[in-house]
Order: C-alpha cells, then structure tokens, then sequence
C-alpha cells in the first residue's frame, strides 16, 4: 500500500522514532505547510531535521482536491473548459486550448490556420507569465522584492489583453469547439502590439538583476539538483525536465495548432539545479516572445476563428433570439444532445510547467466515460523530498519554487 493512503500516524511513524541522532542530540520535527505562504500553494510537507539541516521530508498533498475528474465525468463537455482553467491558473488559456483540441481530436474538426495561430498566440502568452510568475517569486524566496514588483505589472497587461478576447482575466473560459467564440478587437492586437515593444525590455534588465547577482547565484548554483535519469524516472516534462539537459518539448514532439509553421530553440540546461530552472524558464520567455511575432507576421487573412461545425460551435446569441434553427443547436450544443463517436483518445499539450495531457474515452453519451488531466505538477512533485534531502530549510523553500508547483494543478 502506498504510504499516502496511510494515517498519518502510520505514514510519519518512521519520522517520529528518529527524534534522536547518532550522536545522541535532539532531532526537530518541522511542519512546511500546508499554511506556510513559502510553500505557494496548499501541501504539506513533515520535515525531520538537525538543525537547519533536513534528514526527512515527508510530503502530504490533497487540501485543495476538488474531484474535477468525476465532476467532469458528469458533465457535457462544453462544461468542462471551467475545469481546466482552475488547474494551472498561472496560465489558463493553454488549459482551455488543450481540451479543445482534445475534443477536436476525437470529433476530426479541421481548424483554420488563422485560428490555430491566434490560439498559438494566447497560449505562448500564458507561457510568459507563467514564468514569469515563477521567476520573480523564486527572486522574492531569495530575498529580492524588486525584481518581482517589477515585472508583475506586464502580467497585468496580458491579462488586459485576455479580458479583450474573452471578457476574463485568470480562469478564461477561453474558445470554443473550432477556434474562439468571437474575432479578436483591434484593441486586442493594439495591446498585444505595446506588449511586445515595452515587455522585452523590462524582461531583459530582470535577466540582468538575478543572473549575474552573487547572492542570487551562490543561493540557486548546485542547490537541489536533479539528473537527466533520475528526472525522466520521476516522469518530468517541460522547463524541469529540460534543465536537467533532457530537449523534450511537446510542440516539437508532437506539433499541434500548426507550431511545426514556427522557428524557436528548446532551452536546455546541463545540472538541473535551481539556477539551470530560473535560466531555462527565462530563456524560454524570449522563445515565446519570437513564435508570436513569427504568428502575427505569418496570419492568414481574413477572420476566420472558427471551424464551420455548426453541431458543436454554438451559434451568435443574437441569431439564436431570432431564428428558430439556431436556437435549436444552441440547446443541443448546451445540454450535450449532440451525439459523439465512441473512442478513447489522448492529446497533450506542453503547460507551463510541462505535458499536459488529455485522456479521453467516450461511450457516445452527453459526458464523458472517463476524464483524466496529465497534470505535470502531480508528477514532479513526488521528487521533491528527495531533492531537498540533506539540504538546509532555507534551500527547500527555493527548490520548491523553482519546481513551480501550482497547488491547483498538484490536487485537481
């Protein structure tokens, strides 16, 4: 039986007979959560320690569990995007775009090239401030509050550029079956247009605060490390995997919205250590930067959003209040009615934080038959303890950030 479905009586029982050393002194049992506002996210971890230095850890996840796979289960897929987006909220609309062409996938939708680099866009967006959240907060666990004040204010200009495609800011509900439910404003491009000028320039002077600083180096450089093999055991994907020195990327892996169009290097680092994931993560930023200026220079004419599927996209609300036809498969497409082929199927995307995936199987009803998310967080998580085994607390409080475990996503 797998020691996290024990009691914690059971499951911490070898932490709390080691209460002496070799030497005779005093062991110390530390609590790190799940309340600990260094720990980003509700988890616990039960840390048995010498001093400030760690012997044991002991992880306990699951404060936030919200069932979202049996809720999804029950529920006409269109109901499910709301889901997604409460996983990784650090960047939602890669969530939103990943079930979306999941459903696309099972039901052979065909989406315009305008479409798919629109949604290349937003997704490399939501890749930016992902990272960019987990770098300046890694700046603040290290003790520098400029850096991260700094650079928090162009998440707030992505998110001015989401409410104008979407009408939201952090859980977007994003899209539709087929592309997006509306064209993006001018506005939109006018504000991703001032994004691209003022963002790179900020970014750049944030590189140049943390990564030549001394104490930020001698905090990060050989400070929980993982190897190549010991990360693709644990199952890593994404900027923690790519910083131990292993190139895999989902978009190039497995290209999907038309990423195979685009040119961008794959960061990888050598030591998968703390300061290899902060360079990697900052590097992949500038990739980011480059496939949305290569999107908007390669956009198709045109507006074309959005697939021609009028069985699953749902139809102009000011037609439905008119024309009887529309209102039809406006109710069909809301109350699931639609019939689906029976398949099982799985797509991934690459998250902020990884391979994100969608595992599928339908039995041609309403809902789905079995939902399960790939969240990459779940997966690394479980190598933390024994990265920060023999570290000092102050060391476990960095690695954990710059893992970037997002609690939504650790306990969907």
């Amino acid at each position: 039986m797998s020691e996290l479905l024990l009691p914690p009586e059971h499951r911490y029982a070898k932490i709390m007979k080691e209460k002496l050393n070799e030497d005779g002194s005093e062991l110390s049992i530390l609590n790190l959560g799940p309340t600990h506002p260094a720990t980003h996210g509700i988890f616990q971890n039960i840390l048995l320690m010498d001093g400030e230095r760690i012997l044991e850890a002991e992880p306990t996840i699951g404060y936030i569990h919200r069932a979202f796979e049996k809720i999804a289960e029950n529920r006409p897929f269109y109901q499910i995007t709301p889901l997604t987006d409460r996983m990784n909220y650090c960047s939602s609309p890669i969530n939103n775009m990943g079930w979306w062409m999941t459903l696309e996938k099972l039901l052979d939708i065909e989406v315009p090239k305008r479409a798919q680099y629109l949604r290349v866009i937003v997704m490399e967006l939501a890749r930016i401030t992902d990272h960019l959240i987990c770098n300046s907060i890694l700046g603040v666990d290290t003790g520098a509050y400029t850096g991260f004040l700094y650079v928090f204010q162009f998440r707030e200009k992505v998110y001015e550029i989401y409410e104008e495609i979407c009408g939201a800011r952090l859980t977007t509900n994003m899209g539709r079956i087929g592309g997006f439910e509306r064209d993006w404003s001018p506005e939109a491009f006018r504000k991703l247009d001032v994004f691209l000028e003022e963002f790179p320039v900020a970014w750049k002077e944030f590189e140049n605060l943390f990564e030549r600083n001394r104490i930020f180096m001698d905090r990060t450089i050989n400070v929980g490390p993982i190897s190549a093999e010991q990360a693709v055991s644990y199952g890593f994907t994404g900027p923690n995997l790519r910083a131990a020195g292993v190139d895999y990327d989902v978009r190039v892996a497995q290209p999907y919205s038309s990423y195979e169009d685009f040119d961008f290097i794959i960061p990888v680092g050598k030591s998968g250590d703390t300061y290899d994931r902060f360079c990697v993560r900052n590097a992949e930023v500038w990739e980011s930067l480059s496939i949305i200026r290569q999107a908007l220079a390669k956009m198709p004419e045109g507006n074309d959003f959005h697939a021609d599927v009028p069985d699953y996209y749902l139809p102009p609300k000011e037609d439905v209040y008119t024309s009887m036809e529309s209102l039809i498969y406006h109710f069909k497409i809301v109350m699931g009615e639609v019939p689906v082929p029976v398949a099982e199927i799985y797509h991934p995307v690459e998250g902020g934080n990884g391979e994100l995936g969608f595992y599928l199987v339908t039995d041609g009803s309403r809902t789905p038959y079995r939902l399960h998310f790939r969240r990459p967080c779940f997966i690394y998580y479980q190598a933390y303890p024994e990265m920060i085994k023999g570290a000092l607390l102050s060391d476990a409080i960095v690695i954990l950030s710059s893992l970037n475990v997002i609690a939504g996503e650790l306990d969907a």
